[in-house]
């Protein structure tokens, strides 16, 4: 599907917005209007390769849209995490952070999320391993507890290669 231009309020710079069709068609399928504030937030999050908090967000797209709030920020992301669009990924810091789900199985991915300095990996190593094991165990939990399973995550918590290196210099020291 081409980019769609999004049209913005005077004064507001145009942005084009890569599969801005598919996520309108989906928000009024939710019974939600195609805004200028969702636009730009889900614009932010789908040119993103970093995973951001609400406040990363804003501070993004307040350059381009000063008059959105960082409370219209959050109800934008409240409203794509009903609709399963989003990944919401805790980490130590209190903050979570978010990322667009991805069609498609060669976008499947879990995350490593050190829990010094809060950096966040995204790995697919064994992506069909994992699945198989993840079908295999959702049918097991779907029969035992006639319970629907719609999605799943898998995150690992530990160190990063830096939080390590630096806890074994401190040691040494």
């Amino acid at each position: 599907m081409p980019a769609a231009v999004i049209m913005n309020k005077p004064g507001w710079k145009e942005v084009d917005m890569p599969g801005a069709g598919k996520w309108q068609n989906r928000l009024r399928g939710q019974g939600c209007r195609w805004t200028t504030p969702r636009r730009a937030v889900l614009d932010c999050l789908s040119r993103s390769r970093r995973h951001l908090s609400p406040k990363d967000i804003f501070a993004e797209i307040r350059r381009s849209h000063p008059g959105i709030g960082l409370t219209t920020v959050y109800r934008t992301l409240e409203l794509l995490d009903r609709m399963g669009q989003l990944h919401k990924i805790r980490i130590g810091d209190g903050q979570i952070r978010y990322e667009l789900k991805k069609d498609g199985r060669e976008n499947h991915h879990h995350h490593l999320i050190c829990t010094r300095c809060g950096k966040i990996i995204d790995y697919s190593d064994f992506v069909e391993e994992e699945l198989e094991l993840i079908r295999k165990t959702e049918q097991a939990l779907t029969r035992r507890h006639r319970f629907k399973i719609q999605d799943h995550k898998i995150e690992f918590y530990g160190l990063c290669r830096e939080c390590r290196s630096a806890e074994e210099a401190s040691q040494d020291a």
